[in-house]
């Protein structure tokens, strides 16, 4: 077959439709700006204005709304009402499993006790449940500029294009497809929990399978060169920031690498969302070029973007899908997770053998740093809570890049992982936490060893 049979030059027009959309959501996901003596992304900044709008009234809010949707979905369960059942949008907010009704429930009271500071200290200290109303409060506003934004990532090419030039790098090396390369970029500038949803959305549209959703997931969805700036300066080695970063992208690649080849990962099926089926095609047919067939992919996606009418439905829909399904999880499980950290001796019970682990590294107050390689599973800012009091500057920057590889913490990423379509439950997810854990350590003490960074 002959090149001209398989690609046709788009128009200036459909270039246009491609183009600009793309640009856009570049620009507002991927373009890192100065902002406030940081570095922000577009994004970032529009979800700092709605923080700021609605923080008279949010935490009022967080209650009114984790409270409907404990009750309504009680409702719903036990009398089942035609005008829930038949409503499309209402039913997906609304019919959800026994388990998860609890769980809603449970995250009702919480943030009742919160709001108006009633009940045990454990419960309402600043440490544990206060800590999760203002993670909230900005996790809320995140997701709503992202809600109706992220569509101009998505939906007009891009990840097509990216995905088929760069699937040869992408598919040996981490065995996933190329546009995954977007998810990354999308949490490394801006925020890991965006990284997720993208990933999610993915998964259930047909892109990812079960194994590679996962895999990005768990192991792509890194935090953000700004995070990352924020965690070296509460353990005090900011001033060793650029071999800090290196190493945190050395190790997440290097570990990435051996976990996508052995189990928990490998084990996850290979099979694209059910109700979808497959609906990538990275691969270009013989005879055409890789970025003649990317473009072609890219403008034929363009061709069915969405309208303006159905981006504002669609952000309606997956912001109100988030609020009433997963502020209540964060809530009632980030809640108890911080609980479990700070007030009772679990995690130093549960992390002693990465005490003996650390020692074998050759960390100086390794049974003291012991409790901060795992409690990041909980929150990712303990780990550096825990850490900051120890003397060795050496212990403290290894942790810090431990902390921010692992990435999988139940008060956000590992919630919204578990409320996904994704097959993963809180063991799979704990599997894997440990896993990173145990391989990524070896490699953060051996890089920091050849950076020469001592004390």
């Amino acid at each position: 077959m002959k090149e001209e049979n398989l690609y046709t030059k788009p128009t200036k027009k459909q270039l246009l439709k491609f183009i600009i959309p793309s640009a856009i959501g570049i620009f507002l996901f991927l373009f890192p700006i100065p902002w406030k003596d940081s570095v922000n992304i577009p994004l970032g900044v529009i979800s700092d204005f709605f923080a700021a709008l609605i923080k008279p009234a949010a935490s009022l809010g967080l209650m009114i709304v984790i409270t409907i949707s404990a009750l309504f979905s009680l409702i719903t369960y036990l009398f089942k009402p035609k005008f829930i059942m038949d409503n499309k949008l209402l039913s997906k907010l609304f019919v959800t499993s026994p388990a998860y009704i609890i769980t809603r429930i449970l995250g009702s009271i919480v943030t009742i006790m919160c709001y108006f500071q009633v009940g045990p200290e454990v419960i309402i200290s600043p440490d544990t449940g206060g800590t999760m109303m203002g993670l909230l409060e900005t996790l809320v506003a995140w997701f709503f500029a992202a809600s109706f934004l992220m569509p101009f990532l998505m939906d007009y090419g891009l990840l097509e294009l990216v995905g088929t030039i760069l699937r040869d790098f992408t598919r040996p090396l981490f065995k996933i497809p190329g546009r995954a390369t977007i998810d990354l970029l999308a949490s490394w500038v801006g925020n890991c929990n965006v990284g997720v949803v993208l990933t999610s959305q993915q998964y259930e549209k047909g892109y990812y399978t079960a194994r590679e959703a996962i895999t990005i997931a768990t192991c792509f969805s890194a935090v953000s060169l700004p995070f990352c700036l924020v965690i070296a300066a509460m353990l005090g080695v900011d001033d060793k920031f650029i071999p800090f970063y290196a190493i945190l992208c050395i190790t997440g690649v290097l570990s990435v690498v051996i976990m996508t080849r052995i189990p928990p990962l490998n084990r996850y099926p290979d099979e694209y969302y059910p109700l979808v089926g497959k609906q990538i095609q990275e691969e270009e047919p013989e005879g055409i070029k890789k970025t003649q067939w990317g473009l072609k992919l890219a403008v034929e996606k363009a061709e069915k973007g969405l309208n303006i009418k159905q981006i504002l439905y669609n952000g309606v829909e997956t912001w109100l899908g988030i609020v009433f399904s997963l502020t209540p999880i964060v809530m009632s499980f980030g809640t108890l997770a911080l609980v479990l950290a700070t007030y009772t001796p679990a995690f130093d019970w549960l992390s002693l053998p990465f005490g003996y682990y650390l020692k074998l590294l050759g960390l100086e107050e390794a049974f003291k740093a012991a409790p901060a390689t795992i409690v990041g599973f909980a929150d990712m800012f303990i780990p550096a809570i825990l850490a900051a009091n120890i003397a060795s500057y050496k212990t403290r920057f290894v942790i810090g890049i431990l902390s921010l590889v692992q990435i999988i913490y139940m008060t956000e990423v590992g919630t919204l992982i578990m409320t996904s379509k994704m097959p993963i439950g809180f063991k799979g997810l704990l599997a894997i936490f440990i896993e990173k854990t145990i391989i990524s350590l070896p490699i953060i003490v051996l890089l920091t060893n050849l950076f020469g960074i001592t004390g």
